[in-house]
């Protein structure tokens, strides 16, 4: 096996003990890197020891944290409860207030009742709340000591137990000593078992004398059920509890109710436990992670294995790459940033007749290049040098030892070194030759299409003028015949003769008009659009069908304008073709024969839409895939050019024509869109 000529060169430049390029080297070189990778896989599973411990330090620091977060929530339950049961209780000593100081201005005498509906009332939640107010009343200043008389419930509890009686004159005592509300409960009953009732007094002082009390039976139980919403009751347990009440569980806390004369607690209790979501998706995180560097480690093992089954077929893959240069065709050359060539292939030898040797090492200017050409190459391989090229290549010219001229396509790499260093530039040369003769040869045959289509243009122009002219010189030809036969005959009068004279100066017009057309169409004249009424202008045009013994169409135009933007002598010509085309085909189709003109507007898609139709045999489905082409006529002895200008003429105005069977007439209908125009205009005030 030959080794390329710029590995040799470059094995020369270096010391004698690192020429060798053999598998030795390769196996040092591979030796290297598989310690590289032996230190990696120790950087790797120290780093996997580490995110280990990471991950249980994680969870032991999440555990604490959700029990730090389910204390600082019963914290936060516990305080929103304490202050919740304070507020709905002080409104509750307001309303007890509005209601002494109503009974102060009835002059009530003894217990009054609360009010039939409570609800009349703008009052708090307890007041309101049905069941939570068990007896209401006032008890005058001079009736305290009276428990006979005072609410419903009053002389009850005051005789039901000892204390019950302690608690409610102390508590009537405290509210007119302190002034302000007082409370007193729980009470008892006969049997000494406690009930959820507790009593409130409010004062009510009036121009600074104590006028009395008003007094409110309350049932703790339904006032707790009243201000407490559903959502916290259903995770929770509220348990209404004494001073002498057992010592709530660890997952249950005490909150106090802080109603001054009462000693009541409420118990908290969770009844669902909280999810702990955030430890347990952490955990899968990690788990994910710890799989995830299992995976890593093992393909990475597999890596270090395949590694080392390519570096034992480098050598096969060195003489393959080597192998592969010197049988390619495309010419290879490499040079460095001085200009000097380092490497080329047999390709390239054979592309400009110098062998390796001689080309090796050679700087600018090459000895391929062409001595009249020497300053082109110069310049263009100075900016290869600076630049490279670009993605299309550089075309040049290269001359052949035996003096004869090649045209190739070059393409400029950077050659860089491992570490991503700039050492040279890498070209792939391409001969272009057969390529650049290809492309001569097809200039040459495109310049004699194009003389060829010039020929078929003036061929269509001759076809197009016989087709147009055909019909307004024949009916000049007649009304000319027939002003003759009757001047001859001296059948016809002065006034007789000027509408027929008339009408052969406006075919005469007419048939100028269509000669201006054609030359327009010929020296591809830009169209001359201008705002058009397609109302006005159908109405001129129609009119002058039928004055020459021809079917005369019948029309249906609305009565607003419908403006677009349009050539109004190619429009012309447009609907002459059609409606002269109907008229053609309408006798043909067994019935009476009809020709329709309709015009209506698509506001929707923006567009003008005129339909011509007659009672003609009508287009089969086949013929209306080539019916708008050039040179396709079903008529006898037509040239087939009608159909295929008024494409031409509808397709310029950015619209489209189609052909398709009347549902009415039973013959063809052809459908004209043009796009409407903007802004119709406006009439200036003088």
């Amino acid at each position: 096996m030959r080794t390329p000529d710029w590995l040799t060169m470059t094995q020369a430049t270096l010391p004698s003990a690192d020429r060798s390029l053999d598998f030795a080297l390769l196996q040092q070189s591979a030796a290297r890197h598989g310690g590289r990778n032996r230190r990696a896989l120790w950087w790797m599973l120290g780093l996997l020891a580490l995110l280990v411990g990471s991950v249980v330090t994680l969870l032991l620091y999440l555990n604490n944290f959700e029990d730090e977060e389910a204390a600082h929530r019963r914290a936060a339950d516990a305080q929103w409860l304490e202050q919740s049961v304070q507020f709905h209780f002080r409104r509750l000593e307001d309303d007890l207030l509005v209601l002494a100081r109503q009974a102060v201005q009835q002059n009530s005498g003894v217990g009054t009742s609360a009010p039939d509906d409570p609800r009349d009332l703008k009052a708090g939640l307890l007041w309101r709340e049905p069941g939570v107010i068990l007896s209401s009343g006032w008890l005058a200043a001079g009736q305290l000591n009276d428990q006979r008389v005072g609410p419903e419930r009053w002389e009850i509890d005051w005789q039901a137990h000892a204390e019950n009686a302690q608690a409610l004159a102390l508590m009537q005592t405290t509210s007119r000593g302190l002034r302000r509300a007082a409370y007193a409960g729980v009470m008892l009953r006969t049997d000494g078992n406690a009930t959820d009732v507790v009593w409130l007094a409010v004062p009510f002082f009036d121009r600074g004398q104590f006028a009395g009390n008003y007094l409110a039976a309350v049932s703790v139980e339904r006032a707790l059920a009243a201000l407490l919403p559903g959502w916290f009751t259903q995770d929770h347990l509220v348990q209404l509890q004494t001073d002498d009440s057992p010592v709530p569980t660890p997952t249950a806390y005490r909150v106090g109710l802080q109603l001054p004369g009462t000693d009541l607690f409420v118990q908290v209790a969770l009844t669902k436990e909280q999810p702990t979501t955030v430890p347990r998706i952490f955990f899968l995180v990690a788990v994910l992670f710890l799989l995830g560097m299992l995976v890593s480690l093992y393909a990475l093992r597999r890596d270090f294995v395949k590694r080392q089954e390519v570096q034992a077929l480098l050598q096969t893959q060195v003489a393959l790459r080597t192998a592969m240069e010197n049988s390619v065709t495309i010419g290879l050359r490499a040079w460095d940033l001085g200009g000097n060539i380092l490497y080329v292939n047999d390709a390239f030898c054979r592309m400009v007749g110098y062998n390796a040797a001689e080309l090796i090492g050679s700087a600018t200017p090459f000895p391929y290049w062409p001595s009249e050409q020497m300053e082109t190459l110069q310049r263009v391989h100075d900016d290869i040098m600076v630049q490279g090229t670009s993605g299309e290549g550089v075309e040049v010219q290269f001359q052949h030892r035996d003096g004869h001229l090649i045209d190739v396509l070059i393409h400029e790499a950077p050659l860089n070194t491992a570490t991503d260093e700039q050492i040279g530039w890498m070209s792939s040369v391409l001969d272009i030759s057969e390529r650049k003769r290809a492309q001569r040869m097809a200039a040459q045959q495109q310049e004699k299409l194009e003389a060829s289509g010039r020929l078929v243009a003036v061929g269509e122009v001759a076809s197009t003028l016989a087709h147009e002219l055909n019909q307004p010189l024949g009916a000049l030809s007649s009304f000319a015949n027939g002003l003759l036969n009757r001047l001859n005959d001296g059948s016809i009068s002065l006034s007789e003769m000027l509408p027929v004279v008339e009408r052969m100066a406006r075919l005469a017009e007419r048939a100028g008009g269509i000669i201006k057309r054609v030359n327009a169409f010929a020296r591809k004249r830009e169209l001359s659009p201008q705002r058009l009424d397609m109302v006005a202008f159908l109405q001129r045009v129609l009119v002058l069908f039928g004055d020459d013994n021809t079917l005369a169409p019948a029309w249906a135009l609305p009565e607003h304008p419908i403006w677009v933007e349009a050539d109004e002598l190619l429009f012309e010509h447009l609907v002459n073709n059609l409606v002269g085309n109907a008229q053609d085909w309408a006798p043909h189709g067994g019935q009476r024969a009809q020709v329709w003109v309709g015009l209506s507007s698509d506001t929707v898609q923006g567009m003008a839409v005129l339909t011509v139709s007659d009672t003609g045999p009508g287009v089969s489905d086949e013929a209306q895939a080539t019916i708008f082409n050039a040179f396709v006529s079903r008529k006898e002895g037509g040239m087939g050019m009608g159909l295929a200008i008024c494409r031409s003429i509808v397709e310029a105005h950015h619209g489209r024509i189609e052909v398709s069977r009347d549902p009415l007439l039973g013959g063809a209908r052809f459908t004209v869109l043009l796009p409407l125009a903007e802004h119709p205009p406006t009439k200036e005030t003088p």
